[in-house]
């Protein structure tokens, strides 16, 4: 990359105290270049994700970061070139060329980076995933990566968990994979947690899984992470589980992603300490 200025913005809703927009400025502020990056809610511009989607194309945007609830629906505008990501079916970064929008899915590898980050090489053992959306899309495939042998699926759509599993399933024949109906049951003898529903959210309050049903697992993931420290996770701590933060899946899908819109490298432990310096955006 040889340009000093980077256009870039994120179409999602409730992305009101999304950190986006400091991660990629501070990761400029390292290489020396120009960033801005908006916040896009569609509903908010009065427009379709459709809309947002090719203004951003036709307004000089180098790329774009999308999230909840517009990943599925931002693959069907792209080509994407990974077949593992095809899969996927959601993409959560995209990169406007002279041929058009390619997608990716930084989600995917950011969880598995968070996952060996906080656990290492440790196995993920049996895993309860509540949540079949884009995000949860992108973790169900990074989890196959990271070798986990049975999975099982819970959404309030059992056609969305079903759909994710016959998907997966065809990428990684070897894992068991089971649809549920009840979190609860499929809590049962599960070692690793992961919500991937907006639960938890800022705007959308709780939890999707009650504290009793966590004892006897060995870890716990949360996608969201405004907040931080979310019901789920409190819980599961104090049930003794070791914690991967959904803040671990922001940052290190944030800094795969600025790799793809700038070809740039990064300072990581400088970026997490600016992170933390910077309370407000």
């Amino acid at each position: 990359m040889t340009d000093t200025s980077l256009k870039l913005g994120l179409i999602g809703d409730n992305i009101a105290q999304s950190r986006a927009p400091v991660l990629h400025r501070l990761a400029g502020e390292q290489n020396h270049v120009q960033v801005t990056y908006e916040r896009l809610v569609p509903r908010t511009l009065g427009q379709s994700f459709d809309e947002v989607f090719d203004t951003c194309a036709a307004q000089g945007y180098r790329g774009i970061n999308i999230t909840y609830p517009y990943k599925e629906v931002a693959a069907g505008r792209v080509t994407v070139d990974e077949p593992l990501v095809r899969a996927m079916g959601a993409v959560n970064t995209v990169i406007f060329t002279q041929t058009g929008a390619k997608g990716f899915n930084t989600d995917h590898s950011g969880f598995m980076a968070a996952y060996r980050s906080q656990r290492g090489a440790r196995p993920t053992g049996t895993v309860l995933m509540i949540g079949s959306g884009g995000v949860g899309r992108a973790v169900a495939f990074g989890l196959a990566g990271l070798g986990t042998r049975s999975l099982r699926l819970v959404d309030r759509e059992p056609a969305k968990a079903q759909a994710l599993a016959a998907a997966l399933q065809a990428a990684a024949p070897d894992m068991d994979i089971s649809t549920w109906t009840s979190a609860e049951k499929a809590a049962d003898g599960a070692a690793g947690l992961i919500n991937c529903t907006p639960v938890g959210m800022v705007g959308y309050e709780g939890t999707p899984l009650v504290a009793p049903a966590m004892a006897g697992a060995e870890w716990a993931f949360d996608a969201v992470y405004t907040p931080t420290d979310t019901r789920f996770l409190q819980d599961a701590r104090a049930a003794g589980l070791s914690i991967i933060s959904g803040w671990e899946l922001f940052f290190f899908q944030g800094v795969h992603a600025w790799a793809l819109f700038s070809g740039l490298g990064l300072d990581e432990d400088r970026l997490r300490a600016s992170l933390t310096e910077t309370r407000s955006d």
